[in-house]
């Protein structure tokens, strides 16, 4: 038996046993190597480091507070007055040109407005009241309208001769006595302050001692009034 075992590992089997154990040496060491590689692909891979949560940062700026239109409406306060209604006057307005007065004749007061107090008349020789104002001036001196107006009436008065007399608003009405004969407007004729309406004259026979002069006289709603109110208003 030991004979056959040395025959064995003295010839040719001795490396026929060698070869067989290299191979086997070789298999274990494969399988081995593909165990390791296996566990270490089912591993698991390393846990990546995570970096640190950054800090909160803290809002120092000064809060605002919002409020909803809803809470806007309902805080503050009605303070609204109540709007008392004023009618509307829907009268159309009327513009009306402004009244120009004018003397009608530039001269001499030759007796004043006198209806409160009785002055003496030369040429009747008594005490009596004057309505108007006597304006000396020479004879044919030109006489004008003291306002815009119509001509109501042209007359040859017994004591104060030839007379015109106009109409003017507001109720007032302008005498111009001791004219010449023929004035140079008629009856119905519209007039505008300064225009001529005759010439100075001597027809008055009541006041003939006083020679050349207008009488000039206004009245309002038929009252006397004083001319010089009249021309300065």
């Amino acid at each position: 038996m030991a004979n056959k075992f040395k025959s064995v590992l003295g010839g040719a089997g001795f490396y026929t046993v060698l070869a067989l154990c290299v191979m086997a040496v070789g298999i274990g060491g494969y399988f081995l190597l593909f165990e390791r590689s296996g566990a270490a692909e089912t591993e698991d891979p390393p846990q990546a480091e995570t970096s640190a949560p950054a800090p909160d940062i803290i809002d120092e700026s000064p809060s605002v507070e919002t409020v909803s239109p809803e809470a806007m409406e309902t805080d503050v306060p009605d303070v609204s007055m109540p709007v008392e209604k004023v009618p509307i006057d829907d009268t159309p307005v009327i513009a009306e040109a402004p009244q120009l007065v004018v003397s009608p004749l530039q001269g001499t007061v030759v007796a004043a407005f006198s209806v409160d107090e009785l002055v003496y008349n030369e040429t009747l020789e008594d005490w009596r009241t004057h309505d108007g104002v006597d304006i000396a001036a020479q004879q044919g001196t030109a006489v004008t309208a003291a306002c815009a107006g119509t001509v109501l009436s042209i007359s040859d008065d017994t004591l104060m001769g030839t007379t015109v007399v106009l109409e003017h608003q507001d109720g007032y009405q302008t005498t111009y006595a001791n004219l010449q004969s023929k004035p140079t407007v008629s009856e119905g004729e519209s007039v505008s302050a300064g225009q001529v309406i005759g010439a100075v004259g001597t027809t008055a026979s009541a006041e003939s001692a006083q020679g050349p002069h207008l009488h000039f006289s206004v009245t309002k709603d038929g009252d006397a009034v004083n001319p010089d109110d009249f021309l300065n208003k």
